[in-house]
């Protein structure tokens, strides 16, 4: 049997009946109170795929992909963990089942068996586990996210790991909180809780008894819903926790206060501390709250029938509300409807704003690039991200600098103008995984510039998922154009970029239009770093901007 640990107390999470069903937002809320408690928490997602990690897998099948300061391309989950906590997520923070086989079978290769037989349980397992301990270190609370739906043959093994942890650490270190849905029959008019004993059931017979059950509903629940559970689970009724639908995920934290379970969760696990201090959440859910005044942001994207591939996006337009007081209406445009003959007036009219956010493959590049020409030209505050700085780069090229064919060599080979292209170590590349430019890197701002004017600062560190750079060769012409370059990287690679005309070296972080009531895109993803008690700078302005110009279009 392992030692105990000496300090930190684990929280496992896992769901049932559907998938779905929140349990990266209910971890996460469960982080949110325990650190409003004045306890170090932070949380592990383990996903049952055999994916290495998400970052090749296609965002209509996965969502969004989260990228941390150290380079993890992860799940969407990590990105709630970090808004709900102040904790910063990384590379020990994301395990799949891809990344556990994987080590284990390595480790078989080398001979570190020593010629065993290589099994499931212990070595499997016993890896789980590791990463798990080592998540954990330095921590008061673990949570450890179990994904996939209880039933699941891929999850067994993490299922089992965690049965194992109960056993090695104790009841008194660990607690196992199992997510369900309680479905609301009209007919019947009635909450019902069958789904839940089979999902409870089936948890049972991998040995592992649920301590707390959290349970999804669209209706309140009544207390004879809650003992119903209570007795079919062996589950104490004020262990039986709901989570009625809200209008927004940032009222769990004050719901599940309300429901006891910071409270029931200390009481099983031996954790004194103080009560929750929830200001910061109740200011937070006032803010999104406010229905007037209301901005509308057009996001012109590629992946909008899936808005999972955009959440940390939503989220961090969501806090530009909050920071400016207003509520922000979001309209998301397929790109593709924006090309050939589409009447561009009719599909963008009436937002305060145009987000071009990041994407891969030439789908709908064109009508990103007529959606960055109609802001830039009619005075329409404007951000790009990633790849809308890319497009952003290529339309001013087009129809400011001349360059008719003007393109990214992702989209056109050939083009005598690729104002946007690969950087020498890249066209080697031929594997798909992690081979991009990820995780955070320094950029430096010009200062007066919007960008350094937003940040109140001239360094910076932001995080990177692209593989393309803007073309140094062109940056020359573009700046005489009257484009301003006002963020570089200058690390590392800063030897290959061209030098600018005022004689700084670098790659293309942030491009900006002076003169344009907001016009600014950067190569990064600003979104994966803001969070509701902290708005992203390009965000507020961003927000700050519409607000000003839909007040500028009623007032005429």
């Amino acid at each position: 049997m392992a030692p105990r640990p000496t300090h930190t107390k684990f929280i496992f999470v896992t769901g049932g009946v559907v998938s779905s069903i929140g349990k990266g937002i209910t971890a996460a809320s469960t982080a949110a109170i325990l650190e409003a408690r004045g306890l170090k928490v932070s949380l592990l997602k383990m996903d049952p795929y055999l994916n290495v990690d998400p970052g090749t897998m296609n965002p209509f099948q996965h969502g969004e992909v989260f990228v941390t300061d150290d380079g993890a391309e992860t799940d969407l989950d990590l990105g709630h963990y970090e808004r709900f906590t102040s904790a910063t997520m990384g590379r020990v923070n994301s395990v799949s089942s891809g990344q556990i086989y994987e080590t284990v079978i390595n480790r078989e290769r080398q001979g570190a068996y020593l010629g065993g037989t290589v099994q499931v349980i212990p070595h499997i397992t016993d890896e789980v586990k590791a990463r798990i301990l080592k998540a954990a270190e330095g921590l008061d609370v673990c949570i450890i996210e179990v994904g996939g739906t209880v039933g699941d043959i891929e999850g067994l093994p993490f299922l089992e790991a965690i049965r194992q942890m109960r056993q090695q650490y104790g009841v008194e270190n660990t607690a196992f909180m199992h997510v369900t849905y309680v479905p609301f029959i009209r007919t019947a008019d009635e909450l019902k809780t069958k789904p839940t004993q089979h999902s409870v059931n089936a948890l049972r017979e991998i040995g592992v008894q649920p301590d707390i059950i959290v349970c999804r509903s669209e209706k309140p629940m009544p207390p004879e819903v809650k003992r119903k559970i209570s007795l079919f689970c062996s589950v104490p009724a004020e262990n039986v926790i709901a989570a009625v639908d809200a209008q927004s995920v940032y009222e769990l934290p004050i719901a599940f206060k309300e429901e006891g379970l910071d409270q029931r969760l200390c009481d099983q696990l031996g954790i004194w501390a103080r009560e929750a201090r929830l200001a910061d959440w109740k200011r937070i859910v006032e803010g999104v709250r406010i229905t007037d005044p209301e901005v509308t942001i057009h996001v012109v994207g590629k992946y909008v029938d899936l808005k999972e591939s955009y959440k940390s996006l939503s989220e961090a337009l969501l806090h530009g509300g909050i920071a400016n007081r207003c509520k922000v209406r979001l309209h998301f445009i397929e790109a593709e409807d924006l090309e050939g003959d589409a009447d561009i007036d009719a599909v963008l009219y009436g937002g305060d704003g145009i987000l071009v956010p990041g994407g891969f493959g030439s789908r709908g590049t064109e009508g990103k690039i007529r959606a960055v020409e109609f802001a830039r030209t009619r005075g329409v505050p404007f951000l790009g991200i990633c790849l809308g700085l890319q497009m952003a780069t290529v339309e001013y090229s087009r129809n400011v600098c001349g360059m008719t064919d003007a393109n990214s060599t992702e989209f056109m080979p050939d083009s005598t103008h690729p104002v946007v292209d690969l950087l020498p170590e890249q066209r080697g590349v031929t594997d798909k995984g992690a081979t991009m430019r990820l995780g955070a890197y320094p950029c430096e701002l010009l200062p007066d510039s919007l960008a350094a004017r937003l940040y109140g600062a001239t360094s910076i560190s932001e995080r990177h998922r692209h593989r393309y750079e803007v073309n140094n060769d062109f940056v020359g012409e573009l700046v005489a154009k009257g484009l301003t370059i006002s963020g570089l990287h200058t690390g590392e690679r800063a030897g290959q970029a061209a030098r600018l005309p005022d004689g700084r070296n670098g790659l293309v972080e942030i491009i900006e239009l002076p003169g344009h009531p907001f016009f600014i895109a950067s190569q990064f993803h600003p979104e994966y770093k803001s969070r509701p008690k902290s708005p992203h700078p390009l965000f507020r302005g961003f927000i700050e901007a519409a607000l000003a110009n839909a007040g500028s279009r009623k007032a005429r």
